[in-house]
Parts: structure tokens; sequence; C-alpha cells
């Protein structure tokens, strides 16, 4: 189920590529948003249970909804236009980097520990590699730079969405019943943003691949994945759930270069590496592992 999840995941980087060249990326925003919270409340509705109404049910939906969905949404897709679905993937790969910064200052129960610092600052040094030195003064010009900027901050704005979802189990909600409110909320709140900003009635009907790729991104890639998400939830816990963040990128560059022809340069290899040594650093679970080895068995 795992691997499954990060294929879908994975997938969702490949898909938002396919679609992102016939849409703009708000349009998108809301078709993934829509369609997979219509297929949740047909899963809610027939599993029994019931979505709730109360004022603070409604206002974590909400401000989860959009820290959740519609700001990552948006800047990675938006990103999607500039930067290939590979390096897109490995970006977001930074959300726990991200996370254990917000949550060591907004929290205190999650402070984070000197391995956990460690990790940071070597997907740090990854997410430099990547970028390259001379970023900052290329912004102007370079389309590329500001993609990966983009889909840093969708990295950040999923962090702030990690800490904020911790108030869904105090106030007793279903995970299922969370998912299915939160996509909700990101569907009412981005339609009159959209019908403003892109007024989607006037932009050229789109073809049958990005009606395919649109589909498989809000039906597979997010509805279909929550579920499978919260089943490995329930049976590995959050520690191996997290384990997915080291696997989506695989399955995206994979796809893009199968299918879209994407290449990855030296510095995104680079780059991914350290990245992905600061998401070991962080679970903490290799090191452990190599420690009992080495001491051996006990005396």
């Amino acid at each position: 189920m795992l691997l499954g999840l990060s294929i879908l995941w994975g997938g969702s980087f490949f898909f938002a590529k396919i679609a992102v060249a016939e849409l703009p990326p708000l349009t998108l925003v809301l078709g993934r948003v829509a369609l997979a919270a219509l297929a949740l409340h047909v899963v809610v509705l027939l599993s029994g249970r019931r979505m709730p109404i109360t004022r603070e049910a409604l206002l974590a939906f909400a401000v989860m909804g959009v820290l959740n969905n519609l700001i990552p949404f948006a800047l990675i897709f938006w990103g999607q236009t500039r930067i290939a679905s590979g390096v897109a993937s490995i970006l977001n790969a930074t959300t726990p980097l991200f996370t254990v910064i917000v949550a060591h200052l907004l929290t205190r129960e999650e402070k984070a520990s000197g391995g956990r610092l460690a990790g940071v600052l070597l997907g740090i040094g990854g997410v430099a590699v990547m970028i390259g030195p001379g970023a900052i003064g290329s912004l102007g010009r370079d389309g590329a730079a500001w993609g990966e900027l983009a889909v840093l901050g969708a990295a950040l704005s999923y962090a702030f969405a990690g800490v904020w979802g911790r108030r869904f189990r105090a106030l007793g909600l279903d995970p299922l019943v969370s998912a299915c409110g939160q996509l909700s909320a990101s569907a009412l709140l981005a339609l009159p943003v959209i019908l403003l900003v892109d007024a989607p009635w006037t932009l050229p009907p789109p073809g049958g691949a990005t009606w395919m790729a649109l589909l498989a991104l809000a039906l597979a890639s997010t509805a279909l994945a929550y579920v499978i998400f919260f089943r490995v939830l329930a049976v590995a816990g959050a520690t191996g759930i997290s384990l997915v963040t080291f696997l989506i990128p695989v399955s995206a560059i994979l796809l893009g270069f199968l299918f879209l022809g994407e290449r990855l340069e030296g510095p995104h290899v680079a780059g991914m590496a350290l990245i992905g040594l600061g998401l070991t650093a962080i679970d903490g679970r290799p090191w452990r592992l190599l420690r009992a080895r080495w001491a051996g068995p006990p005396a």
C-alpha cells in the first residue's frame, strides 16, 4: 500500500505536467479539489459517516483547505509550467524539513533534536545545490528559478498544514471525514477566485489527454490516495507513513523520464542525494539500526 501511495502521489506531478499545458494552474486546482471532494463525499456516505457542521470543524476545514490544498497545489502547478515534474517532486520532498522547523517554532511538544536539525541543514544544502548559487541573481530572467521557489513555498505551506492538522484529533474528527471536509472547503473557497481570475468559460476546451490527466489527478492522486493514506496510517502509524516521502520522487522521476522525455541534471541528482540524507537523519531509524548493529548482542 505504501508503494502504491507513492506511485499515486508521484503520479500527481506527472498528471499535472500534462494538464497545465492547456489549463491555467488555478483552474486545475479547482478541478482537482472539486472532483476529489465529490468522490470522498460518496465514500463518506457509503461508509455511514456524517460530516460535522459545527463552527470549530468548519473553521478547521477552511484553514486546512487553504494550507494543505489551495496554496500548495497552486504553487506546484504554477511551478511545473517552468520546471520538470521530477525536479518539482524532489523539491516537494523538503516538506519534512520545513515541518521540523515550523513544529519547533510553533509547538511545545515537537522541539527539534540535534539529529533533526542536522537533517534540516543537509536538506537545505541539497536545495541550494539544486537551485544553484546564481539563482538569486537570475530571478528576474530565469523562469526555472521562480518555479523552484514556488514549489519550495508549497512545501512550506504543507509544513504549516501539518502543524494545524493536529487539532483534528482534538476535535475527535475521523481522518476520512477530515480529508473530505478540507477538500470541500478548498473547492468552495477556490470557486469565486477562479471565476474572477481565470474565467474558465472563456478558455478553449481542453483535449482528451488533459481531461484524462485531470480525472487521474483528482480521483487517483487525491481521492484514492487519501483512502490508502488513512489505511496505511492505521496499520503503520505516522512514522511508517512518513516513508512515502522517500518514494514519491522516484515515481515522479521515472514517469517523467519514460513518458515526458524529462532528464535530471547533475545538480538535481546531487541535491536529491543530500535531501535524502537529510530526510534519513530526521527519520532517525537507519541510524538506530546501525548503532544497534555496531553495538552487537548484549553481553
